[in-house]
Formats: structure tokens, C-alpha cells, sequence
């Protein structure tokens, strides 16, 4: 059998990458590179001249100096060849970094095998409990143009679109981003200093999951894994881990 690697475009991946992300069946958090134009390099795997599955390139914005393999998809009937195709690429590119989450187990395994330092740039979780916080006074309500001044005083997210108000304040700000694979949302907040420790932190990420239910979303979130904070904010709030965003430098 002969192995090789060919430069794709988008539209020739395509269909390798929707069996990809019914695979991976969560959310996919680089899923939205593909859309900006110059970003990603994409490549074809073919054994005896049939397509049998792709890669992508992360080769833009952060990743412009250092590109990094973040999508690896071959397809079942062909993956005992998965390190023979992986090594293939590593020579035909010269890439030496990997971006990968633990729930993609194939990508994963292909970092444990050649990456000489892996390390945790996130924690991933998605919602599992259902919850009934409600503190005292908090109001949770779509922001208004008059909110502004106060959001930008209290350092917080001036595009976010939900708010949580108490005594007329703006104590809590955040929104859900949908550029992931549908029909993922990334539910992201803040609470203003004054208003910290009361549990408005997840009051917010809770109605948030609401907001993300009403639109027939699934909410999901992630956080540094050294904020012990917003760890435990998003936990009480119902959202468990379910995987984590890794980096490897490939030996």
C-alpha cells in the first residue's frame, strides 16, 4: 500500500470532517479557525490514491509563528495506519506542535505518542446538573445601552449581552459565543469586585444555560486550570469537566 499526504481544500475535506465532529460528539473548540480565511492549511490522507482522511493546520492568528496540528481524522476502516499516516505528515510538513482536547482520543493518543512536553492551557466542561441558585436581590435581564457606562466603570465585558443587577448596579456581566460547531455555546462571565463572593458568578452562568436551552443550544464552558475560582463557579453552577484543551511540542 502507498501512503501519502496531499494539500486539500476546505471543500475536499468536508465530508472527513463532518463524520469528525458527529465522532467527537461535543464541543469542538478550534471548530471556528476553518472560517477565517488564511488560518488553516488542510491536508488529505490517501492510501493507493483513495481519500481516507484529513488533517488540519493551525497556521494564523496565534498560531502564525508556530503552527500546530489540531484536527486528525482517518476514517474507521483505515486506522491501522493511524501512526504510519501521523508520521507521514510530521515529515511532510515539519510541524512540531499539537493543539488537542482529551475528547478526541485520536489526536490525543497521536500527542502522548510524539510530543516530548504536553501541558493544560483548559479545563472543559459541559452542563450536567440542573440547578435553582437565587441570590438575594440578584436580577437577571438583558443589558441596555444605559448599562454601559456601568459595565465599562466595573471593568466588565462591554459586548456582553446579560446582566445581573443588584440594587439597580450592574454587579455581574456575560454572554454565550456560538462560532463553535453547532449547536455548542461558550458560556463566559464576570462578576464586578465589589460583588464577588456572593455566588452571582454562577447565578449568571445558570441563567446563561438557560438562555443557551431557550435557543435549542447545549451549553458549555472552559477556564484556566490554575483559576480555582472560576472553577468552582462554574461547578456550582451544574457544569462539570469533561475534558481538557492540551499543547505538545513534538520531539
Amino acid at each position: 500500500m502507498e501512503l501519502s499526504v496531499k494539500p486539500a481544500s476546505l471543500n475536499d475535506i468536508l465530508p472527513f470532517r463532518e463524520s469528525y465532529r458527529a465522532e467527537m460528539n461535543c464541543q469542538v473548540i478550534h471548530d471556528s479557525l476553518h472560517t477565517r480565511k488564511g488560518w488553516t492549511d488542510e491536508f488529505h490522507f490517501l492510501i493507493d490514491a483513495q481519500a481516507v482522511g484529513y488533517a488540519s493546520i493551525a497556521v494564523g492568528g496565534p498560531w502564525k509563528d508556530k503552527p500546530a496540528i489540531f484536527e486528525y481524522y482517518v476514517s474507521p476502516e483505515h486506522r491501522s495506519r493511524l501512526f504510519d499516516l501521523f508520521d507521514l505528515l510530521l515529515r511532510t510538513t515539519g510541524v512540531k506542535l499539537i493543539d488537542t482536547q482529551t475528547n478526541d482520543l485520536i489526536l490525543t493518543t497521536m500527542l502522548h505518542t510524539f510530543a516530548e512536553t504536553v501541558a493544560t492551557e483548559a479545563i472543559l466542561f459541559h452542563d450536567k446538573l440542573t440547578t435553582h441558585l437565587s441570590p438575594t436581590g440578584a436580577l437577571f435581564r438583558r443589558a441596555t445601552p444605559e448599562d454601559a457606562t456601568q459595565i465599562s466603570a466595573s471593568e466588565l465585558d462591554p459586548d456582553a449581552k446579560w446582566i445581573v443587577e443588584i440594587d439597580s448596579q450592574v454587579a455581574a456581566a456575560g454572554d454565550i459565543l456560538f462560532h463553535y460547531n453547532p449547536p455548542y455555546g461558550d458560556i463566559y462571565m464576570k462578576v464586578a469586585e465589589p460583588f464577588r463572593r456572593r455566588g452571582l458568578g454562577s447565578f449568571l452562568v445558570q441563567e446563561l444555560k438557560q438562555v443557551c436551552y431557550q435557543q435549542n443550544k447545549i451549553p458549555a464552558a472552559r477556564c484556566n486550570p490554575k483559576n480555582i475560582a472560576s472553577r468552582k463557579t462554574l461547578q456550582k453552577a451544574g457544569l462539570v469537566p469533561c475534558g481538557n484543551l492540551l499543547n505538545g511540542k513534538i520531539a
